[in-house]
């Protein structure tokens, strides 16, 4: 019975708490993307990019509130600094809208142009934040906090293995379910958030309901600018942050809300889970997870490893051209405006 309480918690370590928090940082990308395809209908390849600049200006803030000794104790100093980068990334949002994306919603461009406009957005914003923190990988100072130490957990249980819990994870994990729950309440109950899904389900009915759109596509990029530098400024907090990695970062974002049905909130964050466990479940090595539970004859020599990590984004991948041969309009059934045409 011991081994099968080392076995649970050897998949607590390495599955199950990590897909949890991985899982929580895509739903947050991924709704972001939904917002954007399902009310002003194109895919916005930048949105990994307003992450990585929501988490660089997370990290000058902490920076700077570490400078005059200001901190949160237990808790990461970047909590401070997560509402000044959330406004920041608004504003960036709001802007890169005006000045960019406005315009081709007026002349009522294809969404492929738009979408290919969205990548020269991308390419711009990361070499920005690029030019203003540099390439290379970066770790908050005080972020790496432990809520139960895995040496501990040994004293405490007398286990073999030691369950470890960073502050960052559970953080993670409740604020994804804050603003989930708020979103999820703001587009059900408020006039706002109805005017929102009555836009997105029919834009010529909305209007002629006396919808105001610009005002609808204001709150939208609001909305999406918060959600993606929560997420950007969670996924570098719980684990390291680097320009480039948010470059990758898009196709699992992407992944999980086609998975999910694109367009559709709750597909994006179970598209976001999906996707997470999915990658972390095919990558790990399962051999001391194994080890407890088979008998001594039958002990794995090898790793037990269906990939190697560096094929993590190979199985959202995978997943996402199944998805799209066997049920394209996801789990949820998403907008699918190409299939719409069609018809």
């Amino acid at each position: 019975m011991i081994d099968v309480f080392n076995a649970v918690v050897v998949l607590l370590n390495y599955i199950v708490i990590p897909g949890l928090s991985y899982g929580s940082q895509l739903a947050l990308g991924a709704l972001g993307v939904s917002f954007i395809y399902g009310i002003l209908r194109f895919a916005n390849f930048s949105h990994g990019e307003f992450m990585s600049f929501g988490a660089m200006i997370t990290i000058l803030f902490t920076w700077l509130f570490q400078s005059y000794g200001i901190t949160l104790g237990f808790l990461p100093t970047a909590l401070l600094a997560i509402p000044f980068a959330v406004v920041a990334t608004i504003l960036l949002s709001i802007a890169t809208n005006r000045i960019i994306f406005r315009y081709y919603r007026i002349q009522k461009s294809a969404p492929v142009v738009i979408a290919m406009a969205s990548i020269g957005v991308m390419f711009v914003i990361n070499a920005v934040v690029r030019i203003i923190i540099g390439p290379n990988d970066i770790k908050f100072f005080d972020g790496q906090k432990f809520i139960i130490k895995a040496k501990q957990f040994k004293l405490i249980t007398g286990l073999n293995e030691g369950l470890a819990i960073k502050s960052t994870q559970v953080i993670t994990i409740l604020i994804t379910i804050i603003l989930l729950s708020f979103i999820f309440w703001f587009l059900q109950k408020t006039k706002t958030g109805k005017s929102m899904r009555a836009f997105s389900d029919n834009e010529d009915l909305a209007l002629l309901s006396g919808i105001n759109p610009e005002r609808v596509v204001f709150i939208t990029w609001l909305i999406v600018g918060t959600l993606a530098c929560v997420a950007g400024a969670l996924y570098g907090l719980d684990k390291s942050y680097k320009p480039f990695t948010y470059l990758g970062l898009v196709l699992p974002i992407f992944a999980s809300a086609i998975v999910g049905g694109i367009g559709s909130p709750v597909g994006a964050v179970v598209g976001g889970f999906v996707i997470a466990f999915s990658e972390i479940i095919v990558t790990y090595a399962y051999k001391k997870f194994l080890i407890y539970l088979l008998p001594t004859s039958l002990e794995p020599s090898g790793l037990v490893q269906l990939l190697s990590t560096d094929y993590k984004f190979a199985v959202s991948f995978s997943i996402l051209v199944i998805v799209l041969l066997v049920r394209p309009a996801g789990i949820f059934k998403g907008k699918i405006l190409w299939l719409k045409k069609r018809k």
